[in-house]
C-alpha cells in the first residue's frame, strides 16, 4: 500500500497491495499457493521436513510473480462469488464445500476468507487487524504463525533481521505551532523550516500544523540499518501524523513500504507490541526511548536517549534548561545517539550472523544476542552505592542496581579491596570517603545510565561527585551511612 493511501476502501482484492510491499507479495503468494493444495491437485502430496526449504523456494519465487498471483486471487474470489448465484441449490452446496475446506478460516480479506472465499460472518473469529497493510486485512493466529515462520526463512536467507523503530524523541522530534516558544519565534525557526533547501532537517508540516526536526545522522542510519533489518516503523502517534514523518524519512519509499504501524493498529491501549509486527520475537530489535509501552518486550529493546530539539519538548519532560533550538544547536552526527546505536546494530547483527556458532541460524535469537552484547559495557566493574536510595528501600529492585548489572556489572551493598566504583549523589559519605581514600572510582548515578544508552564505558572523570559543603549535613550522612 502506498504511504499516501492512508484509507484505503476496503476490497476483496489483493491487487490493490502495492508491489513494493514484500509481505503482501508474499501474502498473495501464500494464498495462491493454498489455494492450489485445498483444491486437489493430484500431483500433491503432504510436505516432507526434507522438502521444507524446496518450499520456501518455490514461496519466494511465487513472490516474484507477486502481481500475477494478486490477479488470480482477485479472479478466483470474483468467480466464487458469482459462481453461486444461479440457485439455491448451489448455493448450499458450495457453502458445505467451503466449511469442508476451511476450517477455520486463517483470515479474512474484505469480508472475504483468504483461502475458501467465504463471507465473514459473525460466529468467525475476527483474528488480528493488519490495517496498516490494507484495511479490512484480519489474520487468525496460526495463519500469522505460519506466515511468520515463512517471512523469518526468508529474512534469514537474507542474512536480515527485524528492525522496529519509534518516531517521536528517537528518529525526530515535533512541536505543534501553537508550541513554539518565544526564544524560538524570535529565532524565526518557522520561517527557516519551510525554505526549500538541499539536505534540510526541519518541516512545517502545515496540514498537521507541526514543525519537525530529523534527528541528526537519520538519513545514514536508515540507509546503513536497511542492509541488515527489514525494518517498521511503530509509533504511538495516530496515522496521518506517521504517515507525514514517514514521508519525511523515507521520500522515496524504499525503506518501510506499507510498514507504517499508529496507535490505531495496536492491540492493547497504551501498549505497544510485536502481535502486529509480521516478523517472529526471535529476531526482533526495537529501538524506542520509552521503556513502559514494551512491557512484553522488553528483551527486545534497545532503549534510545530521547531526542530533545524544541522548547516544548523540554519542558514536557521537565528541563527547564534552553532547547537546542533556542541554543542554535544540535547532536553532533559522527557521535550522536543514532551513530552510536547503529554501531550497536552492527554488533548484534554480526554476533547472530556469527558462522563460528554451532547453533543453528533458524534456533538463534536475537534476544540471547542482545543481552550478551550489553553486557559487554560494564564487565570487569564492581559497584557499591552509598546514600543513592532511600534507606526503606531494598537497592537490589531499584532501577539503577539493576541496570548496572545488565550492564554486566557486580553490584554490592559493603566495600572491600574488589570494588572498583562508589556510586554517590554527594561525597560527604563514609563509602565516598573511602572510595577517594583507596583511589577507587568515586562518581554520579548519572554515569550508569549513560553508559546504559551509550553502550560503551563512559570516562568516569566525566560524571564527577558534588562535593558537600555544609560540615552538619555531612556528618549526618558519615554516620548514617
Amino acid at each position: 500500500m502506498s504511504l499516501a493511501a492512508e484509507s484505503p476502501s476496503p476490497s476483496p482484492s489483493m491487487s490493490s497491495l502495492s508491489d513494493s510491499d514484500d509481505f503482501a507479495d508474499l501474502l498473495a503468494a501464500e494464498l495462491e499457493l493454498a489455494d492450489s493444495a485445498s483444491h486437489g491437485d493430484p500431483s500433491a502430496s503432504p510436505a516432507s521436513d526434507d522438502e521444507e526449504e524446496e518450499d520456501v523456494a518455490v514461496e519466494i519465487d511465487a513472490v516474484e510473480q507477486g502481481s500475477t498471483k494478486r490477479r488470480r486471487v482477485e479472479e478466483r474470489h470474483q468467480d466464487q462469488r458469482t459462481a453461486v448465484m444461479p440457485d439455491e441449490d448451489v448455493i448450499g452446496s458450495f457453502k458445505d464445500a467451503q466449511i469442508k475446506i476451511c476450517p477455520p478460516h486463517p483470515g479474512f480479506f474484505g469480508g472475504l476468507c483468504i483461502k475458501c472465499g467465504k463471507d465473514q460472518d459473525e460466529e468467525d473469529v475476527p483474528g488480528v487487524a493488519f490495517g496498516y497493510i490494507h484495511k479490512g486485512l484480519s489474520l487468525d493466529t496460526s495463519e500469522m504463525d505460519r506466515l511468520r515462520g515463512s517471512e523469518v526463512k526468508n529474512l534469514l536467507r537474507k542474512r536480515k533481521l527485524v528492525l522496529i523503530l519509534d518516531l517521536d524523541h528517537t528518529l525526530i522530534n515535533s512541536t505543534r505551532f501553537h508550541d513554539i516558544s518565544p526564544a524560538e519565534m524570535d529565532l524565526g525557526i518557522q520561517t527557516v523550516a519551510s525554505k526549500d533547501v538541499p539536505n534540510k532537517s526541519m518541516f512545517n508540516l502545515q496540514g498537521i500544523h507541526m514543525l519537525t526536526k530529523l534527528r541528526p545522522f537519520v538519513r545514514k542510519f536508515l540507509e546503513e540499518a536497511s542492509n541488515m533489518f527489514e525494518m517498521y516503523i511503530y509509533t504511538m502517534g495516530d496515522k496521518a501524523y506517521a504517515i507525514e514523518i514517514a514521508k519525511l524519512l523515507d521520500p522515496g519509499n524504499i525503506y518501510f513500504g506499507s510498514k507504517v504501524i499508529s496507535n490505531s493498529d495496536c492491540t492493547q491501549r497504551h501498549q505497544k507490541g510485536l502481535d502486529v509486527v509480521l516478523g517472529a520475537e526471535s529476531t526482533a530489535v526495537i529501538l524506542d526511548d520509552t521503556e513502559h509501552v514494551w512491557q512484553k518486550h522488553k528483551e527486545n529493546l534497545i532503549l534510545m536517549e530521547r531526542y530533545h530539539y524544541f522548547a516544548s519538548s523540554c519542558r514536557q519532560f521537565g528541563f527547564s534548561d534552553k532547547s537546542l533550538s533556542e541554543l542554535m544547536q544540535d547532536e553532533r552526527e559522527s557521535d550522536g545517539a543514532l551513530a552510536t546505536i547503529l554501531h550497536v546494530l552492527k554488533r548484534v547483527h554480526e554476533s547472530f550472523f556469527d558462522s563460528g556458532v554451532e547453533t543453528a541460524l533458524s534456533s538463534r535469537d536475537v534476544r540471547q544476542v542482545i543481552k550478551r552484547v550489553r553486557q559487554e559495557v560494564l564487565q570487569g566493574c564492581k559497584l557499591v552505592f552509598t546514600r543513592v536510595f532511600r534507606s526503606d528501600w531494598r537497592p537490589q529492585d531499584q532501577v539503577l542496581w539493576k541496570m548496572a548489572e545488565q550492564l554486566g556489572a557486580v553490584c554490592c551493598s559493603e566495600v572491600d579491596s574488589t570494588v572498583t566504583h562508589v556510586v554517590a549523589l554527594h561525597s560527604g559519605t563514609k563509602k565516598a570517603r573511602w572510595a577517594v581514600g583507596n583511589n577507587k572510582f568515586l562518581l554520579h548515578p548519572r554515569w550508569i545510565e549513560a553508559c546504559n544508552y551509550r553502550w560503551s564505558r563512559l570516562p568516569e572523570e566525566g560524571f564527577p561527585v558534588p562535593v558537600s559543603k555544609e560540615k552538619g549535613k555531612e556528618k549526618v550522612a558519615e554516620d548514617a551511612d
